[in-house]
């Protein structure tokens, strides 16, 4: 099945772990034997440097270190960077997420829905209100300090103070147990062994090779302009894509959204891929063009840029941001000098994150799963738990939540009405279109839409589907009882909080629509 998530990916993941033909039961039995008793440092330090060395400091390398350090390994663990920056490297300790990704994307968000919650203010009784300016460089000063303080909280607090030995150096492998170390200040290479090596060095964007592609910019480049674009392309149909569309119009740009195809979120729920195409048509300024894919790019004499559709309709702008999907970021680790396979750029490995070399694992957006940040972190802790914590935790990609940040939010957990339709070929599906109290007093056409999907013959909610404000702080807490089995009963027994759009959830008590079969039906005889 496919499910729909956030992190850095255009397209959509399928929700369980890829199982590596060369991976062997005795490897797998060796893994869970090995979960008997309590890791003890002292059992590989004679032979090794370190229990485990990490490549890579982001959500999963980070977490996996630390959780492995508390079970009693010696780790330590390797990024090319300590402190967030520019090229080449941009990313830093903390991972795509901190540095070019969730967190700065995140608060790019909140600026840019300022302009919208003013529009509405005079429907309440305020006068004068007005959006004002936007200073895009106080932005990005403010935006610096709280990157450079989670660097400073990832390396000084998390790390050290679990005891995880921290390196700035780049690290690429020489075998399946040793790892040439080049250190970032200085260049020195030198050498380090360990008993055990995960890879954990997560993704990088992807842009096709077109005429004048060197001038485009992607999702790491945008948080360190210079200069606010005033007209800005963004090519792409995934949730970056989105999410920096909605985050540029609502921050003043004029923006055009380039999609090759007919509608954009592949693999999430249609109704919510068709319900945001909606509000961005009818309540943004962005300019949706689907069926459009640039086949060039010029630079004018004056700087501006010039984009070129297969049909060659023009278009002027002054950055234009590809948001086409990511590889993973594996050049330079030598993987073949140890025998790790790969497919395209990714690593695949077993539900345990084990590659097909025994020492060696891979979690996180290297692996091609599921491209989230949390996803990440329950891989890497789940790993350190089962290799050195005396567990037997093999990950679960199975309703995972995840959120679009775009204007309206989209909220999503479990499995899509279409991917539900073809797992369980009998579903209920239940859901409601209204404008939100919020909107509805001061008049505004913003419109909010809530979705379940119920497997008709356990009767548990499978999946559950919110576009509004907030929906990602709303499903969150929805995704706990949906990942424990809650039933459509248990959610009619819970009472509504009143007034709030997300008591839609619990007060929705008639099917839509069903179908049965695999076959859609308006209604049962």
């Amino acid at each position: 099945m496919r499910m729909s998530f956030l992190l850095l990916c255009a397209a959509s993941r399928g929700t369980t772990a890829f199982h590596l033909p060369a991976i062997s039961k005795v490897a797998t039995q060796s893994l869970r034997s090995a979960t008997t008793r309590r890791y003890q440092s002292s059992d590989s330090s004679d032979e090794y440097d370190y229990d485990l060395l990490v490549i890579g400091g982001g959500s999963g390398g980070v977490r996996a270190s630390r959780i492995a350090s508390g079970h009693g390994a010696k780790v330590a663990l390797l990024e090319t960077k300590l402190n967030h920056g520019v090229d080449p490297y941009y990313s830093a300790i903390g991972g795509t997420c901190v540095n070019v990704g969730c967190v700065p994307k995140k608060l790019m968000v909140f600026a840019s829905r300022y302009p919208g919650e003013i529009r509405e203010m005079e429907g309440y009784g305020w006068k004068g209100a007005t959006e004002g300016t936007f200073d895009w460089k106080v932005f990005l000063e403010n935006k610096n300090k709280e990157i450079t303080r989670l660097n400073n909280v990832y390396q000084n607090f998390v790390l050290k103070n679990a005891g995880v030995e921290v390196i700035e150096a780049r690290g690429s492998l020489t075998g399946p147990n040793s790892v040439a170390v080049q250190t970032t200040a200085t260049g020195e290479t030198t050498t380090l062994t360990a008993k055990n090596i995960l890879i954990a060095v997560g993704g990088w964007p992807f842009k096709p090779d077109i005429p004048g592609i060197e001038h485009a910019i992607t999702s790491n480049e945008i948080f360190y302009l210079e200069e606010q674009p005033k007209r800005m392309v963004v090519v792409g149909g995934g949730f970056i894509a989105l999410e920096f569309a909605s985050i540029m119009d609502g921050l003043g740009s004029d923006v055009t959204l380039m999609y090759r195809g007919d509608l954009f979120l592949r693999g999430f729920d249609n109704d919510m891929r068709t319900h945001l195409k909606e509000e961005m048509e009818n309540n943004s300024g962005i300019d949706v063009k689907f069926n459009t894919d640039p086949k060039e790019i010029r630079k004018q004499d004056d700087g501006s840029l010039l984009v070129i559709d297969q049909d060659g309709n023009k278009i002027e702008c002054d950055s234009i941001l590809y948001a086409t999907g990511r590889k993973g970021k594996i050049d330079g680790l030598n993987l073949e000098s140890a025998g790790v396979h790969t497919e395209n750029s990714f690593i695949p490995v077993n539900e345990y994150s084990q590659t097909n070399v025994l020492s060696i694992y891979a979690v996180g957006d290297v692996t091609d799963r599921i491209a989230l940040t949390p996803v990440a972190l329950m891989e890497g802790h789940r790993l350190a738990d089962t290799v050195f914590g005396g567990m037997d935790r093999p990950v679960d990609h199975e309703f995972v939540a995840s959120t679009v940040f775009t204007t309206p939010e989209i909220g999503t957990v479990g499995y899509s009405e279409e991917d539900a339709a073809e797992k369980y070929g009998d579903i209920d599906v239940y859901k409601n279109r209204f404008r939100a109290m919020k909107h509805s007093f001061p008049q505004s056409e913003t419109y909010s839409l809530f979705k379940l999907i119920v497997e008709t013959k356990t009767q548990r909610v499978v999946g559950c589907h919110v576009a509004t404000d907030g929906a990602g702080e709303m499903v969150q807490g929805v995704a706990i009882a949906i990942k424990m089995g809650a039933t459509k009963e248990d959610f009619d027994n819970t009472i509504g909080i009143h007034p709030t759009s997300a008591e839609e959830l619990v007060t929705m008590r008639t099917p839509s629509y069903y179908y049965r079969n695999g076959q859609k039906v308006d209604k049962l005889e």
